[in-house]
Order: structure tokens, then C-alpha cells, then sequence
């Protein structure tokens, strides 16, 4: 019961309030605020789909929280596959408790039934979530109607989880070494009791995030900024190639996680708290992960879409172009620049790349073959960087969207 209304509370901030679920306190602890996070995530994942399976039984949509009442009972029921009286006697209970549903427990009481009795096959008939507008106009033209049911039932799977070993040769039981030599879990462990946790063999890092560092070749001995570095993933990449790494961010909390992966690894870099338009000098080597919309991360994030909106994508992306330009000064003449985001939008990746070629007439694409990084050739850009889609190696589990590309500067 503790979950549940821990779970309704969730909802209510990310559908009502617009706050990510990141900056939710969880009304709960221990294992029930474990539950109450999984069930939130769930029910976001699959909100569209809950809607559909419930809108025969309405006249018209319920008012939020009595909707988001439903919408867990749907889930539980149809996702989780919990037993159904329990299931329906725990929620109307709750709709009772709040006054602001408790005229509606009998509605909750009879749709849930219904549920319990027809839902297994009106689940099996709906539509999986629908990616929200702004995000399907980005991506219509370039992938079509295919590609985005594509990318929507790979969203209504949860994300692996994926590690990025200090060794190559590191193993760790069920986990699966993918192609790119991140290892992937699909039993999600605590992270924190697999083996070689504490003394720092691996880090969290999925597996499209760990590719960026990849683009940039040998880094044996050679000065790299990781620009904009927060959580740390890349910083510790280039550390154990072998790089002179510095990691930088605008984030001094951010900047905290960064220093404790280092300790817990035991690998070493230059750590600077700045505005990365302040930062001077000259590298062999930029790794700039730029601030984007993130949209590549919604099957993790599935709170995203309900809180962020179209209007951010202008903002971002001359940030973007202006980050893409500042570090572009700090490379060496012949070094090299890897500029990635984890975005769906072609704005904020084959695009960037495409103009700053055309503002820059010194600066010209290192073309990647990605089967040389273990991946497949569908995952290559017409202008020679990497696209992958969440629906790539979906009988592998997916990947995050990413995009990345190497620059060389003359």
C-alpha cells in the first residue's frame, strides 16, 4: 500500500506538476521506495497504452488523479501481472482515503474488475506509448512511420544494464559481452553488490555512451579535455587508455560525482569547475558531450516527455553550436574533436556537424565505419559520424539514442 500511494504521489509531480522524477522525493524508504520508483517508471513508460486499455470504460478521461488510480491498476495488472483482487481492493481503498477521489472509488472499483477479466487481451491489441508530438515531427521525415513504431516499442522495454569494465578481459556473472565490449546485464542488480564493484573494476555506461571516446583513436599519452564531463563515464574511458585526461563542468555537484568515480577506480585526471567558455588552452584532443534534450535516454527517463517540450530545442542547439565553435579553439592544429549527444534530433546532431563543416572551412570529418567499433553498418550517417536509434540490437536490448562524430582540425 506504502508503494502504491508513494507511486501515485510520483505521478501526480511529473504529470501535474512537471518536475522530473530526478527532483521527486520518494515518500517511501527502503524497499518499498524501490517499488514505488519501478512502478512509476512503469506506468510513464506506458501511460498511452494504459489510456487506451481504460478509455472503453469511461465516457470521457477521469480527472488526473483518479486517472493515474487506473493507470497503475492497468499496469499492475497487465504489466507486472499482479493478482487481480488485490490489485483492485488496494486501490479503491486508496481512491477512499483521498478525498479528492473518494467519490470515484466506486468507478476505480468497476473498471479495475473489468480490467482483471478483459485487460490481458485489450492490452495485447493497444499501441505502445506514442512518442510525444514534438519529438515525432523531428523524426518523421528522416525515418518514417517504421521507424517510430520502431523506436516506440523499443521504449516500452526497460533499458539493460550496461558496464563499461576497466579490463576487456573482466568478466561478471550473466552478463553478456556485447560487440563493443561493454558488458550488459538484463536481470537489473543492485549495481552496488556485483563483484569488483568496490574495488572499482567497472563504472555504469551504456553502451551507445561509451562509443564517443572510441571515435577518438589512440589517446596513448596524449592531453584530452572531456568538456562538460559530469558523471564521469568518458573522464574514466580516457584515463585507462592511457590519456592525460582534463575533465571539465559548469557543475560543482556534478563535479563531486566525477571525483568519487575516480577515487572508487583509482584512475587519475585533472579536475576543473568552470564555465567551458572560459576554459583556455590547447589539447591533442576535445571530447565534447554536449548539453542536449536528452531524448536518446527516454526508455531509462521515461518521465522526460511529460516534462520537457519542444521549446528547449532552439535554446540547446546554439548552445550547441557555440560550445561546438569555443571547443574547436582548444584543439591543436591536426588534433582531433569528438562532439556527441544523447538526443534524438537530427538538430542536435547530423546537423551541428553539417554546419559547423560549412563555418569552418579548416575542419573536415574523420568518416567512422562502425563495424570497426563492433557495431553495425546501419549505425553510419550520411556524413560520416554514427546515428543509433533505441531500436537498434533490439534482440541484444536496445541502446540509448546517440549521436557522434570525429572532427579533424586543420
Amino acid at each position: 500500500m506504502q508503494a502504491r500511494q508513494a507511486a501515485l504521489h510520483m505521478l501526480d509531480a511529473v504529470l501535474g506538476e512537471k518536475r522530473m522524477l530526478a527532483h521527486v522525493k520518494v515518500p517511501a524508504k527502503g524497499a518499498e521506495a524501490a517499488r514505488a520508483t519501478r512502478l512509476t517508471t512503469t506506468v510513464l513508460r506506458h501511460l498511452g497504452t494504459a489510456d487506451a486499455v481504460i478509455a472503453p470504460y469511461l465516457s470521457r478521461k477521469a480527472q488526473p488523479p483518479v486517472q493515474n488510480i487506473l493507470r497503475l491498476g492497468v499496469v499492475e495488472l497487465c504489466v507486472n501481472q499482479e493478482e487481480g483482487f488485490g490489485v483492485t481492493d488496494a486501490l479503491v481503498s486508496i481512491a477512499k482515503s483521498n478525498p479528492r477521489t473518494r467519490r470515484a472509488a466506486g468507478l476505480v472499483n468497476a473498471v479495475l474488475r473489468k480490467i482483471v477479466t478483459d485487460g490481458a487481451e485489450a492490452w495485447a491489441a493497444a499501441p505502445p506509448t506514442r512518442l510525444a508530438p514534438w519529438i515525432d515531427k523531428a523524426l518523421r521525415k528522416r525515418i518514417g512511420a517504421d521507424g517510430i513504431r520502431a523506436i516506440e516499442r523499443a521504449h516500452a522495454i526497460p533499458a539493460p544494464l550496461d558496464i563499461t569494465p576497466r579490463d576487456p578481459a573482466l568478466t561478471i556473472p550473466d552478463a553478456e559481452t556485447l560487440p563493443t565490449g561493454s558488458l550488459r546485464l538484463h536481470n537489473h542488480p543492485q549495481v552496488t553488490a556485483l563483484p569488483g564493484y568496490d574495488t572499482g573494476a567497472f563504472w555504469v555506461q551504456d553502451a551507445a555512451a561509451a562509443l564517443p571516446v572510441k571515435l577518438l583513436g589512440d589517446v596513448s599519452g596524449k592531453t584530452v579535455l572531456d568538456l562538460c564531463a559530469a558523471p564521469g563515464g568518458k573522464t574514466m574511458q580516457l584515463a585507462v587508455a592511457g590519456a592525460d585526461v582534463t575533465a571539465l563542468d559548469l557543475s560543482e555537484p556534478r563535479m563531486k560525482r566525477v571525483r568519487e568515480n575516480l577515487d572508487r577506480t583509482g584512475l587519475q585526471a585533472k579536475l576543473v569547475t568552470q564555465d567551458a567558455f572560459d576554459h583556455k588552452g590547447q589539447y591533442d584532443a576535445v571530447l565534447l558531450d554536449a548539453p542536449c534534450t536528452a531524448t536518446g535516454t527516454l526508455r531509462r527517463h521515461p518521465d522526460l516527455p511529460f516534462v520537457k517540450h519542444g521549446g528547449e530545442v532552439e535554446p540547446l542547439t546554439k548552445l550547441q553550436m557555440r560550445l561546438l565553435d569555443h571547443a574547436l579553439t582548444l584543439v591543436k592544429p591536426g588534433g582531433t574533436l569528438v562532439y556527441c549527444t544523447c538526443s534524438l534530433l537530427p538538430v542536435e546532431g547530423e546537423f551541428q556537424i553539417t554546419a559547423a563543416l560549412k563555418r569552418h572551412p579548416n575542419l573536415e570529418i574523420i568518416p567512422t565505419a562502425p563495424t570497426t567499433l563492433g557495431g553495425d553498418p546501419d549505425w553510419a550517417s550520411a556524413e560520416g559520424g554514427l546515428r543509433l536509434w533505441p531500436s537498434f540490437w533490439a534482440d541484444k536490448g536496445g541502446l540509448d539514442g546517440f549521436y557522434m562524430a570525429a572532427l579533424r582540425v586543420g
